[in-house]
């Protein structure tokens, strides 16, 4: 299910308040300024910055 565009207009990256993507796979979001993502459990996103996992970005 892809994530519905009125929540993504009201989300912010937890830890710099910066914007976010949303990958196509529709299974996470990534904050590219502070390497991470946050994954979705039940299409529930989990924005908790210790729960997060880092991001690698391909070189």
């Amino acid at each position: 299910m892809p994530f519905p565009s009125d929540l993504k207009a009201l989300l912010a990256c937890p830890k710099c308040k910066g914007s976010l993507l949303y990958p196509d796979s529709g299974q996470e979001i990534h904050c590219v300024a502070c390497k991470l993502i946050f994954r979705l459990e039940n299409d529930v996103p989990i924005m908790l910055i210790e729960e997060a996992e880092p991001l690698n970005e391909p070189e």
